[in-house]
């Protein structure tokens, strides 16, 4: 069995694509999302993509086998806002660890029926509240949110994921590096604490306009030197932009990052209905060029994708070599 590191030294690999557009085909209503065990739950959760690792199980491990049978090497649980400060939206926040612990399994159970090698990176996303930004535009100082309870958030989402069994922490879609920092520093605790070796860390920013910043107002390089610390297997952005936009920015990264470069972008932007209308043969041709031009290791797509758009970006990119990683001078 080859590591992630020898495949990523060897070609390009694929990760998956959106799961929320997958979940929005099956038009599942609140009964749906309610199941049997949260049938009389006091509030709407209908929207609450990951309590479906819970209520409906199946569906979540048949999108997953879809990405898999596209072609993809790395699947993401179902987890983008599984932690207690975005849970608090349904007052489902007790639920975090069994949510994060469920949707390992679901993930791992996938890759194992597919009866092909890949590996199940576990998501976590940015929160819904930010560190960094204000809510309130009349008191810049004030916070929703502290670091300690962001790290504590995290730090469960982790537990979860790791005693489910993932292969990899995936700190994606960061517009805030304030809020990734914490969840860096709750993946070391944890491992810290349980005398864990540790599993690799993926970590993928979001640059959120033209001017090549993240929200919170880095410029990717300072996002990058941030992070770098966390020591990742792969550095990399997602989500925001379409692969035709996003190329000056992933051209960037490939020219300073010191691990592999990850990039997964929406398909294309989004229309005036919110819908995403770039068809899978052209964000593959967009990411073909990337990596004709030597930018990437991990490619993908992120909101608006679909299996078919995976299909697509494997089929393009299986006879071009990845990006050689840059061997660092040792200084005297």
């Amino acid at each position: 069995m080859k590591t992630i590191e020898d495949c990523l030294n060897e070609r390009i690999v694929i990760i998956d694509g959106a799961m929320g557009t997958m979940i929005q085909r099956y038009k599942l209503t609140e009964e749906d999302y309610r199941g049997e065990r949260f049938k009389d739950w006091k509030y709407d959760v209908k929207g609450n993509n990951d309590l479906l690792c819970l209520t409906q199980p199946q569906i979540i491990k048949e999108i997953h086998k879809q990405y898999l049978d596209a072609g993809a090497d790395i699947i993401e649980t179902n987890t983008f806002n599984a932690q207690r400060v975005s849970l608090a939206d349904y007052h489902m926040e007790d639920l975090a660890y069994e949510i994060n612990l469920a949707a390992a399994k679901i993930a791992k159970e996938a890759v194992k029926e597919s009866g092909k090698q890949a590996w199940v990176a576990g998501a976590i996303g940015p929160m819904n509240k930010t560190l960094s930004l204000s809510p309130d535009v009349n008191n810049p100082g004030y916070r929703s949110v502290t670091f300690d309870e962001v790290v504590n958030a995290y730090y469960e989402q982790v537990k979860g994921l790791v005693e489910g069994a993932v292969d990899l922490l995936l700190i994606e879609t960061i517009f805030d590096t304030l809020n990734a920092k914490a969840a860096i520093f709750a993946i070391k605790k944890y491992f810290r604490d349980n005398d864990h070796p540790g599993i690799p860390i993926m970590i993928s920013g979001t640059i959120t306009d033209a001017s090549g910043r993240t929200l919170s107002g880095q410029t990717l390089e300072a996002f990058y030197t941030s992070v770098m610390h966390a020591r990742p297997l792969s550095i990399g952005l997602n989500c925001a932009l379409g692969a035709k936009e996003m190329r000056p920015h992933i051209q960037e990264l490939a020219q300073i990052a010191s691990c592999f470069v990850s990039a997964y972008p929406n398909a294309g932007l989004p229309n005036a209905m919110g819908e995403y209308d770039e068809q899978p043969e052209d964000t593959a041709h967009f990411i073909e060029d990337w990596a004709k031009e030597g930018f990437v290791n991990i490619v993908g797509g992120c909101c608006g994708t679909t299996p078919e758009h995976i299909r697509h970006i494997a089929e393009h990119v299986k006879d071009l070599s990845p990006r050689p990683v840059p061997v660092a001078e040792k200084t005297v």
